[in-house]
């Protein structure tokens, strides 16, 4: 019993990768879409950045809080 399901698994697993494959051969450029945040066209016209992007800019617009003034 556990090794057809292990032996269906592997079938299944074996499938999706010759899908993967496939699909990338069929496409104009051959790579997966980006879905990193920095490059992202949806993300970037929303205004959402990456992590790093975000602490570098809250870097250039940092200003200390006086704590002398009561």
């Amino acid at each position: 019993m556990l090794f057809t399901i292990f032996i269906i698994t592997a079938i299944l697993l074996g499938i999706a990768l010759v899908g993967l494959g496939i699909n990338l051969l069929l496409r104009k450029n051959g790579r997966f879409p980006e879905i990193h945040i920095g490059k992202n066209k949806a993300m970037k016209e929303r205004g959402i950045y990456c992590a790093n992007t975000t602490d570098h800019l809250e870097r250039q617009n940092y200003k200390p809080i006086d704590i002398s003034q009561p």
